[in-house]
C-alpha cells in the first residue's frame, strides 16, 4: 500500500510491522491432509472481530442502476453470476468505496468512468466490523463502520463515517485512512484483494522481476524497503546539515580560542612556561605513542599476511590439476600405442596370414591331385578286374585249345617288350605333365594375387577422384561465395545465426568459422597453418552455454549429429590475452601466432586457448626444424613446430602431412581449380591404365586357366593310357604263363583284386576327406585375412580421434603448467612480501627505541598523553604565541573576562547541540542497520515458508514445482511439472495449459495468504481457465485455507456452479441475476 500521508516515518513504520508477522519456518503447512474439508470442521465461534465486510450496497455504479445491499457472511462467501451480471463490479465497489484510487482497480482511469451514463453520481455503501478489544474508537462507532462514497460526474467525490446507528461522525479522508490503518486493510496489496487484470497480468507475466515485485508488495517488503530508503535519504540530509553546522562552530571556535586565549594571558607567566614545558614532553611520548601504534599494526599485518595460506592452496590445486591432466594424457598415450601396437600385429598377422593362405592353397592343390590320382587308380584296378574276370571266362571256353604253344609264346613276350617301352615313354610324359601343372598353377596364383592387387588400387583411385570432384565443387560455389569452402550449408547456417541473433535469442553473437575470421601474413603458409589448426578451421565460438545449445539447436537443421562443426565455449573479451612469459620466441622462425590476423580477438584467444598457437613455431624447411626441435633443447616455450608442407615436428617424434595443398586459406580459387582438374585428368588416365591393366590380368588369368585346365585332362588322358598298358602288359605276363594254371588260381588272383579295389576305394574316400580338409581351412584363412584387414583398415579411424585428443590434452597441460608456474610465482611474491615486512618491522623497532631514549631523556617518567601529534603541536605553537602576547602586552581585565564568559557559554551550547545531534544520527545508523538486518531475516523467512506452502499446494494436484528467490537480483523464477511430465526439463509458467498456470497462479495466492495477515481476502475469477478436476482440487484447498484462517474473511468470484460446495452456515454463496440484456433475449427466445 501506498505510503499514508501526514504519518511520522516512525509511526509508519511500526504500522508496517505490526501488518505483516514473521513466524518461524515451523509454522509450515503439513502436506499429510489432503481431504476436502468437512462441514462439521467449521465452528460458528470461528469469526473476526474487526475489519470484516459485513455488506455492500451499488447505486448508478458502471452500467448497474442497483445491486445489494449484499450481506457477506464472516467466513467464506461465493458470488456466482454470469458475465455482466456485476461480479467485478462488486469487487471495483470495494476498493472504490474504501478510499481507492481508480488504477488500483484496473478497471478505469478516473473516478468518473464508474459513475452510471446518463447519471450524475454514483453511490457505494461498505460497512465494516468493529467488534472486540481491538475495536477502532468503539465508545463513537459502535460494532460497525458504513463507509458511505459518493462519485460525481467530474471525477471527485465525498466520504461520510456513519456509526452503527447511522449518525455522520467524519466526512475526512484522514479518519478513513486511520480506520484502514487499524483494520490493517491494503487496498492496492494484491493479497487482500485480486482482480482480474492483476491475475490476467500475473499468468501471462514473462520477467521474472515482476513476479518478485508481486511478492514484496504482496508481503510489505516492499513498503517497508522504500520507508528505509526514505529514512535513510533524511538521515542523509540532516547528516549533512550537522556538517554545516560544525563548520559554522569552527568559526565560532576559533572567536572562542582567541577570547579564552586573552582571558588564559591574564593568568602567570610561569604557569605558561610550565605547560608549555609538559606540552613538550606530552610532544615526546605522543610520538612515542604513534610509532608503537605503527609497530604493532606491522606485526598485526605479518601475521595476517603470515595465516594467509591461500598460495599454497592454489598452488596445491594446480598441482592437483596438472596431474589429472597428466594421468588423462598418459591414458590417451597408452590408449593410441595400444592401437598403434594392435596396428603393428595386425600388419603381421596380415601377412602372416597372406603367406599362411598361399601355402594352404597350394597344399589344396596338391591333394587335390592325389585325390585325382587315387581315382584313377581305382578306375584302373577296376579295369583290370573286367579283363581278370574275362581271360577266366575265356579260360572256361578254351581249355582244349593248346596248340602252337611255343610260338604264341615268343609273340607275346615281344609284344610284352614292346608295350614296357611305350609305358616308359608315358611315364615321363606324366612326370613332365605334373611339373607343368604345377608352374601353371604358381603362375595363376600370382596372376590373381596382382589382379587383386590392381583392384585394390582402382577402388582408392575412385575414392581420391570423388573426393576431388566434392573439393571441385566446392570451389566453384565458393566462386561466388567464399563461405562455401568452409561447407555446403555454412551460409545457410550464418544467415540463421544472424536471424536467431535479431530476435534476441543469444546474449552475444557467435563468431564463426574460425577459417573465414583469420588472414595469413604469408600465403605460402597456408598449408602449415591448416595442418597446425585441423579441425578449428570449421569451429564456431560462443560466449556461454545458453548460446552453444542455441546454436547446436540450429546446426542440427543442416548438419546430422555426429559430423557438425566444433563449438568453443570461452567467454568473449575485447582484448586478446597476454602472453608474455609464455610465447615461444626465436630470432629466425616466427609463431602462427605471429603469421595470422584475425579483426576480432575473440578468434586469437580461441585459438590460445584450444590451440596454444603462441607456443607453436613456423620452420619452413623440414632439415631446419629437425636440427631446432630434436638436435638439441627446444626453443623456450615452443612445444612443436611445423614445416612449409605441414610437417608436425615434436621434440621426440615426426609426423608427415597428408595434405599438398591449402583447403580453407588457398587464395588463387582458379589455380586449385586447374590443379584438381589436371588430377582429376591424371587419375582419370591412371584408372583407364588400371582397367586395361585389369583387364589384361584378368585375360592372362583365363587363358592360364583353360591351359591348366587342359593339361590336368592331357595328365589324365595320360595316366589312363598307362593304366591301359599296364593293364596289357599285366594280360599278356598272364596269358604266357603255364597253361597249368587252372581256372581256380585265376579265380584267387580276381579275389585279390576286389581287395585291392576296396583298398583303393578307402584310400579315394580318405583322399576326398583331406581335400574337404585343406578346402575348408582355405575358406577360414581367407575368412580370418578378410577380417584382419577389415580391422586394420578401421584404425586410423580410432586413432585419428585419441590423436586429436591427445594435442588437446597437451594443449591443456600446457595451460594448467603455466598457471602453475604464475601460482608459484605469485607464492614466491608472497613469501618475499613478508620478508620486506619483517625487515621493515626491524627497522621500525630500532626507531621506536630511539623515540623511546629521546622521550626518556626530556622526561624520564612516561606520560599519559590522550590527543594527536598533530593537536599537541597546534596547542604548543599557539601557547608561544599567547607567551609572546603576555610578553607584549596586556589587555582590560573586566572586559576580557565577560567576553570570554558569554564565548564560553555559547560555544558549549553549540557543541552540545552538535554533539547531540551526531549521537542521535550514529543511535540512528545502529537501528537503521539493525532494522535492515531483520528485514533481511524476514524477507528470507517469507520466502523460505512461501516456498514451503507453494510446494505443498502443488503435491496435492500430483505437480512438483519450485521457487527460486534471488534477492540480490531482485527476481522470482517459478517452474511447474504437471503430472506425467516430471522428467522433461525446467519449465516456466508459460509452458503451462491456461488451467494449470490458474491452478499455479492459485497455488501461490494461497502461499502468500498463509504468510501475510488481513482481515479479508478477495479473489475474482480465479476458476475460469480451470478444468473441473483443477477447479475441485483448487475449491478444496481454498476451504481448507479458509477453515484454518477461521478469523478471516473470504469473497470469491467464479462465473461457475458451486454446486459441489458442502452444505454449511459459513459458506455464503450470492447467485447474481442475469443483466437486463441476457434476460430480455432470453424472453425473446421464449416467445
Amino acid at each position: 500500500m501506498s505510503k499514508r500521508k501526514g504519518k511520522a516515518i516512525g509511526d509508519a513504520t511500526a504500522v508496517k510491522s505490526r501488518r505483516v508477522t514473521a513466524v518461524g519456518i515451523d509454522d509450515a503447512p503439513d502436506d499429510t491432509n489432503h481431504q476436502r474439508p468437512s462441514s462439521s470442521s467449521f465452528s460458528l465461534s470461528a469469526t473476526g472481530d474487526i475489519g470484516l465486510i459485513e455488506s455492500v450496497t451499488l447505486k448508478n455504479f458502471m452500467c448497474h442502476h442497483l445491486l445489494g445491499p449484499f450481506q457477506f457472511g464472516p467466513n467464506v462467501n461465493f458470488i456466482v453470476g454470469n458475465n455482466g451480471s456485476g461480479k467485478s463490479a462488486i469487487l471495483t465497489a470495494l476498493i472504490v468505496g474504501l478510499g481507492g484510487k481508480a488504477t488500483f482497480t484496473n478497471r478505469g482511469a478516473s473516478l468518473k468512468d464508474f459513475v452510471k451514463t446518463g447519471e450524475n453520481s454514483a453511490d457505494i455503501t461498505v460497512k465494516l466490523r468493529n467488534r472486540g478489544p481491538d475495536a477502532y474508537k468503539r465508545d463513537v462507532y459502535g460494532d460497525s463502520i458504513s463507509i458511505e462514497q459518493r462519485i460525481f460526474c467530474d471525477g471527485s467525490r465525498n466520504c461520510r463515517l456513519r456509526n452503527k446507528a447511522g449518525l455522520l461522525i467524519s466526512n475526512k479522508k484522514e479518519e478513513l485512512t486511520a480506520i484502514l490503518d487499524h483494520f490493517n486493510v491494503q487496498l492496492d496489496n494484491p493479497v487482500s484483494i485480486l482482480n482480474q487484470e492483476m491475475s490476467k497480468q500475473f499468468l501471462h507475466s514473462k520477467n521474472e522481476s515482476d513476479k518478485y515485485k508481486f511478492f514484496m508488495k504482496a508481503t510489505l517488503l516492499e513498503q517497508m524497503k522504500r520507508d528505509y530508503i526514505h529514512i535513510k535519504h533524511t538521515k542523509t540530509v540532516t547528516r549533512q546539515q550537522v556538517e554545516r553546522q560544525e563548520e559554522c562552530l569552527k568559526d565560532l571556535k576559533h572567536e572562542f580560542l582567541q577570547k579564552k586565549e586573552r582571558y588564559d594571558n591574564l593568568s602567570s607567566f610561569s604557569e605558561m612556561k610550565a605547560v608549555l614545558e609538559n606540552l613538550k614532553k606530552a610532544m615526546a611520548w605522543c610520538l612515542v605513542r604513534e610509532k608503537e601504534q605503527f609497530v604493532q599494526q606491522l606485526k598485526e599485518d605479518i601475521e595476517k599476511e603470515e595465516n594467509n595460506y591461500k598460495p599454497q592452496d592454489n598452488l596445491q590445486l594446480g598441482q592437483t590439476r596438472v596431474t589429472q591432466v597428466e594421468n588423462k594424457l598418459q591414458d590417451v598415450k597408452s590408449r593410441f600405442d595400444s592401437l598403434r601396437d594392435e596396428q603393428e600385429s595386425l600388419s603381421r598377422d596380415n601377412h602372416k596370414l597372406k603367406e599362411q593362405m598361399k601355402t594352404i592353397s597350394k597344399a589344396h592343390k596338391e591333394q587335390e591331385l592325389v585325390y585325382f590320382r587315387a581315382l584313377n587308380k581305382l578306375k584302373q584296378s577296376e579295369q583290370e578286374q573286367d579283363l581278370l574276370q574275362e581271360k577266366i571266362n575265356k579260360a572256361k571256353t578254351s581249355v582244349s585249345l593248346n596248340s602252337d604253344v611255343q610260338t604264341e609264346y615268343a609273340k607275346q613276350q615281344k609284344k610284352i617288350s614292346d608295350l614296357k617301352e611305350q609305358l616308359a615313354e608315358l611315364e615321363k610324359t606324366c612326370s613332365q605333365l605334373n611339373e607343368e601343372i604345377k608352374n601353371k598353377h604358381q603362375a595363376l596364383l600370382k596372376g590373381k594375387e596382382e589382379r587383386d592387387k590392381l583392384r585394390l588400387e582402382e577402388r582408392n583411385i575412385h575414392v581420391l577422384c570423388a573426393a576431388k570432384v566434392k573439393r571441385k565443387n566446392q570451389l566453384l560455389a565458393s566462386r561466388s561465395n567464399k563461405l562455401k569452402r568452409f561447407g555446403e550449408h555454412v551460409p545457410d547456417l550464418l544467415d540463421s545465426i544472424a536471424e536467431a541473433y535479431a530476435k534476441k535469442r543469444f546474449l552475444k553473437k557467435p563468431v564463426g568459422p574460425i577459417g573465414v575470421c583469420i588472414s595469413l601474413k604469408d600465403p605460402a603458409l597456408a598449408v602449415a597453418i591448416e595442418c597446425c589448426l585441423r579441425s578449428f578451421m570449421k569451429a564456431f565460438c560462443c560466449d556461454n552455454y545458453k548460446d552453444e545449445a542455441v546454436l547446436q539447436e540450429l546446426m542440427s537443421r543442416y548438419y546430422p549429429k555426429g559430423s557438425r562443426p566444433q563449438i568453443i565455449v570461452s567467454p568473449f573479451s575485447d582484448k586478446v590475452y597476454n602472453i608474455h612469459g609464455r610465447k615461444a620466441y626465436h630470432p629466425e622462425y616466427p609463431s602462427v601466432l605471429d603469421m595470422i590476423a584475425a579483426a576480432n580477438p575473440v578468434i586469437i584467444n580461441c585459438l590460445i586457448d584450444m590451440r596454444g598457437i603462441e607456443s607453436i613455431l613456423i620452420i619452413k624447411e623440414k632439415d631446419k626444424a629437425r636440427k631446432v626441435m630434436q638436435h638439441g633443447r627446444p626453443p623456450k616455450n615452443c612445444r612443436e613446430a611445423f614445416t612449409v608442407e605441414g610437417d608436425q615436428v615434436f621434440p621426440n617424434r615426426y609426423y608427415t602431412s597428408e595434405f599438398s595443398m591449402a583447403k580453407y586459406l588457398g587464395g588463387d580459387i582458379e589455380t586449385e581449380l586447374s590443379m584438381l582438374e589436371s588430377d582429376l585428368e591424371n587419375h582419370q588416365a591412371q584408372l583407364s591404365r588400371f582397367q586395361l591393366h585389369v583387364t589384361s590380368v584378368s585375360e592372362q588369368i583365363v587363358s592360364m586357366e583353360s591351359q591348366l585346365n587342359s593339361t590336368v585332362m592331357t595328365l589324365k588322358k595320360t595316366l589312363a593310357s598307362v593304366n591301359q598298358i599296364k593293364a596289357s602288359i599285366s594280360e599278356l605276363e598272364t596269358a604266357g604263363e603255364d597253361q597249368i594254371d587252372d581256372i581256380s588260381s585265376l579265380e584267387e588272383v580276381a579275389q585279390e583284386y576286389r581287395q585291392k579295389i576296396e583298398a583303393e576305394k578307402q584310400a579315394v574316400h580318405e583322399a576326398k576327406v583331406e581335400l574337404d580338409k585343406h578346402q575348408k581351412m582355405a575358406e577360414d584363412v581367407e575368412s580370418e585375412y578378410a577380417s584382419v584387414r577389415e580391422r586394420v583398415d578401421q584404425l586410423p579411424d580410432h586413432m585419428e580421434p585419441l590423436r586429436d585428443e591427445q594435442l588437446k590434452l597437451e594443449n591443456e597441460c600446457m595451460k594448467h603448467e603455466r598457471n602453475l608456474k604464475i601460482l608459484e610465482n605469485k607464492l614466491k611474491s608472497h613469501e618475499e612480501n613478508i620478508q620486506a615486512m619483517k625487515s621493515d618491522l626491524a627497522q621500525r623497532e630500532d626507531e621506536l627505541q630511539e623515540y623511546v631514549a629521546k622521550a626518556s631523556e626530556i622526561s624520564p617518567e612516561r606520560q599519559q598523553v590522550t590527543g594527536s601529534t598533530k593537536s599537541i603541536d597546534t596547542e604548543i605553537t599557539r601557547l608561544k604565541k599567547r607567551i609572546k602576547v603576555y610578553e607584549s602586552s596586556h589587555g582590560q581585565h573586566e572586559q576580557v573576562v565577560r567576553e570570554y564568559a558569554e564565548a564560553l557559554s555559547l560555544y558549549r551550547q553549540k557543541t552540545n547541540q552538535v554533539r547531540d545531534l551526531r549521537r542521535f544520527i550514529d543511535r540512528l545508523d545502529n537501528i537503521m542497520s539493525d532494522r535492515q538486518n531483520r528485514y533481511k531475516v524476514m524477507r528470507r523467512s517469507l520466502s523460505v515458508r512461501c516456498k514451503l506452502y507453494f510446494n505443498n499446494f502443488l503435491i496435492k494436484m500430483n505437480c512438483c514445482g519450485s521457487m527460486v528467490f534471488d534477492h540480490n537480483n531482485e527476481t522470482l523464477s517459478i517452474s511447474v511439472k504437471p503430472p506425467g511430465r516430471e522428467e522433461d526439463g525446467v519449465s516456466d509458467m508459460r509452458s503451462l495449459s491456461g488451467g494449470e498456470r490458474s491452478f499455479s497462479t492459485v497455488c501461490f495466492m494461497l502461499s502468500l495468504w498463509e504468510i501475510t495477515e488481513s482481515p479479508f481476502r478477495c479473489l475474482d475469477e480465479f476458476d475460469v481457465y480451470m478444468d473441473m478436476h483443477n477447479r475441485r482440487i483448487c475449491l478444496d484447498l481454498l476451504l481448507e485455507l479458509s477453515e484454518r484462517q477461521h478469523l478471516r474473511q473470504f469473497v470469491f468470484i467464479t462465473p461457475l456452479t458451486t454446486s459441489n460446495l458442502p452444505k454449511t452456515r459459513l459458506i455464503k454463496i450470492h447467485h447474481l441475476q442475469d443483466p437486463e440484456r441476457v434476460r430480455s433475449e432470453a424472453r425473446d427466445e421464449d416467445v
